[in-house]
C-alpha cells in the first residue's frame, strides 16, 4: 500500500503549463504610500504636538507681557495680561530675530533666547513692577 503524497497546487498537470501563484499588484505602491504617511505623521507630531500642548516657545511681540518658568536651559514662556499682577511677569521691550546673541539686550534688560521651528530670536525683558 502506498501513502498518498500531498499535491502541490502549483504543480503542472502532465502536458499543461504550471499555474503561477497570484502576484500582489500594487505592493510597491502600498509600501511607498505607507512610508509617505509615516513621514507625514512624524512631521506632524514633531511640529504640531508642541503647539497643541502649549510647549512651543512663544514668539512674543514688543509690548507683550510674559511669564518665564521651567529650568534655565529650557525655559517656558507664556504670554499674560500685563495687569495680571502675576509673579515673575516681564514686559517684552525688544525682539531681535535671527540670533541667539543675548548681549543685544544690554546690561539693563533680561535676555531670553528662544527657537520656534527654524526661527531663532532673543526677547529683551523688563520686569513689571507690582503695584
Amino acid at each position: 500500500m502506498t501513502t498518498p503524497q500531498p499535491t502541490d497546487p502549483f504543480a503542472a498537470a502532465p502536458g499543461q503549463p504550471a499555474p503561477q501563484p497570484e502576484q500582489k499588484k500594487g505592493g510597491l505602491l502600498k509600501k511607498i504610500g505607507g512610508f509617505v504617511v509615516l513621514v507625514i505623521v512624524a512631521v506632524a507630531v514633531k511640529v504640531g504636538l508642541p503647539h497643541l500642548t502649549g510647549d512651543a516657545p512663544v514668539h512674543a511681540q514688543v509690548g507683550d507681557c510674559v511669564t518665564v518658568s521651567g529650568p534655565e536651559n529650557d525655559p517656558k514662556v507664556d504670554t499674560q495680561d500685563c495687569s495680571s499682577g502675576k509673579a515673575d511677569l516681564f514686559k517684552v521691550v525688544q525682539v531681535h530675530d535671527n540670533t541667539f546673541d543675548l548681549n543685544k539686550c544690554g546690561d539693563e534688560l533680561s535676555a531670553l533666547a528662544q527657537q520656534l521651528g527654524s526661527d531663532k530670536f532673543v526677547l529683551c525683558l523688563d520686569e513689571v513692577k507690582k503695584s
